[in-house]
């Protein structure tokens, strides 16, 4: 349990109320032979279970089980985690920060980059684009010390942080400012999307991967057809009432990775949706998710087109951060225009970076690539190494194989989970054989 350093000012009323509303947390190795058990009590509101999760998913902990449930205005969580590894969490430093991150996400968190401009990007990817970006910012002496780029159906979002080459300072010069949005701007149009191409500069309040996902859902990149696709491993959403208890019910089917249920989680909170009981599952490579959500209003989905979208947003909240192409790891000195040497290297052998996740340590940089072929294929082995040949062998190296393939997507398809769709229940405590009683119906 988190001990309390109370300030002297406050009495003891002051000490009672906050006690009744900060989170209670239990981390406990010895009840699952296989994970550590973290358990959260809270006062419910909405959000907290996103921030929940994202204190573990922003650790790299894998969420192997939970189970979800509100009794009035309180709510409890409870975690199977394990390590990268599939270990428990041992470490007494990371006990120590759940234990002290879990008891304070009931005031919020925000994301902190202080010293730094936050660029907001999105627009229609195509190959070479994030090397003209990198260029432009270089010409215009902008750093780059972090970013995060993902891309979907097509679309791209950024989330680039920079800071003045010569001072070291963030840019806050307006007349800098506007230049840099114009420019960018230009490059994200290109010959082609005049309309939809967005750059801004950001406070970055908003946690990182849930900003990129707002970007993605502002651009309705879930409306969008890819020209490739997976053929095996595309996410199974359904969405069902439980119309005696005002329920809706999510079900979700997919291949099981780093950071799923955050992604899931933060979608349906920027919809505006309430989760009230759920039950997370994995068995192998697989997840197997199930919500019982409503709006923030408190009413259930009332509407095919509501039911859709919902289908639609989640899928794509789960393929954004896809792991699509050969996972490629950048460690080198940290020096001016680093990022656009080297994405100019994949944009002249036709490598497409799908997604990137960019960072810098003290004077090394140190940055992922996820890179396709031009058409979304996976790049030639032979192309890869041509490509490390000209950035250092010893700088670029291999990390990932990509394990799926890829098929063209058919002109007709029939749309996943419509009604009479299997509901692949998980067996939850608010619901068991609901179900095959006929007590769950469905819109059809």
């Amino acid at each position: 349990m988190v001990e309390m350093d109370w300030p002297s000012s406050l009495n003891e009323y002051d000490k009672l109320v906050i006690r009744m509303n900060t989170p209670r947390v239990v981390i406990d190795n010895a009840v699952c032979p296989t994970a550590t058990l973290v358990t959260v009590d809270s006062a419910r509101r909405h959000g907290i279970l996103l921030e929940a999760v994202q204190v573990l998913t922003d650790l790299n902990l894998s969420i192997k089980k939970a189970y979800i449930s509100s009794d009035g205005r309180w709510f409890m969580d409870v975690f199977h985690v394990t390590d990268q590894n599939g270990n428990k969490l041992t470490d007494e430093s990371v006990i120590r920060y759940i234990e002290q991150s879990m008891g304070s996400i009931h005031y919020g968190r925000t994301n902190g980059n202080n010293g730094l401009t936050a660029l907001e990007l999105t627009g229609t990817d195509r190959v070479g684009l994030l090397s003209e970006v990198f260029a432009v910012l270089a010409d215009l002496q902008c750093n780059v010390v972090e970013a995060k780029v993902w891309t979907h159906n097509g679309r791209i979002a950024s989330l680039i942080y920079v800071k003045d080459c010569d001072s070291g300072c963030p840019i806050e010069d307006s007349q800098k400012i506007d230049r840099i949005e114009a420019r960018l701007r230009n490059v994200l149009k290109g010959d082609n999307d005049i309309r939809s191409a967005k750059t801004s500069v950001s406070m970055a309040v908003t946690h990182n991967e849930r900003r990129l996902h707002q970007m993605m859902f502002e651009d309705r990149d879930y409306e969008r057809k890819p020209i490739l696709k997976c053929s095996d491993d595309c996410p199974i959403v359904t969405v069902q009432n439980w119309i005696e208890r005002g329920y809706s019910v999510v079900n979700v089917q997919c291949k099981d990775r780093s950071k799923l249920l955050f992604d899931i989680v933060c979608t349906m909170t920027d919809m505006e949706y309430v989760v009230f009981h759920a039950t997370i599952n994995t068995a192998g490579d697989r997840a197997y998710l199930e919500f019982y959500i409503r709006h923030t209003d408190g009413t259930p989905i009332s509407s095919e087109p509501e039911r859709q979208r919902v289908i639609q947003c989640l899928q794509a909240s789960i393929e954004r951060r896809a792991s699509e192409g050969v996972r490629l790891e950048l460690s080198a000195e940290d020096r001016p225009g680093l990022l656009a040497d080297v994405t100019r290297t994949f944009r002249e052998n036709g490598l497409n970076v799908t997604r990137a996740d960019i960072s810098t340590e003290r004077e090394l940089a140190v940055n992922e690539f996820y890179v396709t072929d031009a058409v979304g294929n996976t790049a030639d082995s032979k192309l890869i190494e041509a490509v490390r040949q000209k950035i250092g062998l010893s700088n670029l190296k291999v990390k990932e194989l990509p394990m799926i393939c890829h098929k063209k997507v058919e002109s007709e398809e029939q749309p996943v989970g419509v009604g009479g769709a299997v509901l692949l229940s998980l067996g939850s405590l608010v619901r068991r054989n609901l179900y095959n009683l006929g007590w769950i119906r469905s819109y059809s």
